[in-house]
C-alpha cells in the first residue's frame, strides 16, 4: 500500500476554535463520516462533497477524478514540474511554481507547518494551507492558467513518463487543473485546506 490523500476544505476559524484534543477526532470525521453510505463498492463520486459531513458542518472533501486517492500521482506530477519548469515560460514558471509548490510541489524537504493546529498523535499532514494562503494560490493560478498550454510542448520533451502516473502533459494539465477547482472553490467560501495521508 501506497501513501494516501484527503482534501479537505474547512472553515479555519471552527477548527482552530475546536479544543486542541478534538480537532483530529473532527478531521477523521471529515474524512470518514459515520453516517456516510459505504462507497467501497462504487467508489467515492469525484469533486466536492459539502459538508464532508453532518457533524462538521463547515467542512468540505475534495475527491480527485483520475488519482484513485493515491498521492502518488501529485507527487510525479511535481517530478514532472521539477523536470520541465526551466523550460517554461518565464512568467508560468514564477506563478506555477507559487500554485504548485503550495499543494504538492515541495523543492525542499519541510513538511507544511500546522502552527500546533493538530496536537499529538496527528497524522502527518500533506498540504496545510490556511485560507490568506488558498487566497494566494488562487491569485498565481489566474496568472498560469492562461498559460499553461504553452507547456504542452516542452513538457512532451522534458518530462514525458509513457506508461508512469503522470505520463504526458494532459495528465499533469488535469491534476493541477483540479487543483484548481480545490483552491478556487475553498477561496470562494473563505476556507483552508488540508491535504492528510489517508
Amino acid at each position: 500500500m501506497g501513501l494516501d490523500i484527503t482534501v479537505l476544505g474547512l472553515d479555519w476559524g471552527e477548527l482552530e476554535r475546536t479544543p486542541a484534543g478534538e480537532r483530529l477526532a473532527v478531521l477523521e470525521e471529515a474524512t470518514w463520516p459515520e453516517d456516510e453510505d459505504d462507497d467501497r463498492a462504487t467508489g467515492p463520486v469525484p469533486g466536492w462533497l459539502v459538508p464532508a459531513s453532518p457533524r462538521v458542518p463547515w467542512s468540505g472533501r475534495y475527491t480527485f477524478h483520475c488519482t484513485s486517492g493515491s498521492y502518488k500521482p501529485h507527487f510525479w506530477a511535481g517530478k514532472g514540474w521539477e523536470d520541465v519548469r526551466d523550460f517554461a515560460d518565464p512568467v508560468l514558471r514564477e506563478a506555477l511554481d507559487g500554485f504548485l509548490r503550495g499543494l504538492f510541489w515541495h523543492d525542499d524537504p519541510l513538511v507544511p507547518p500546522m502552527d500546533g493546529l493538530v496536537h499529538s498523535p496527528s497524522p502527518s499532514v500533506l498540504v496545510a494551507c490556511p485560507p490568506a494562503a488558498v487566497n494566494a494560490l488562487t491569485a498565481h493560478w489566474a496568472r498560469a492558467e492562461p498559460l499553461l498550454e504553452g507547456l504542452r510542448e516542452p513538457y512532451g520533451r522534458h518530462a514525458a513518463d509513457p506508461g508512469g502516473w503522470i505520463e504526458d502533459f494532459d495528465r499533469f494539465d488535469a491534476l493541477v487543473r483540479e487543483w484548481s477547482v480545490v483552491v478556487t472553490e475553498a477561496d470562494r467560501r473563505g476556507w483552508g485546506v488540508l491535504g492528510l495521508p489517508f
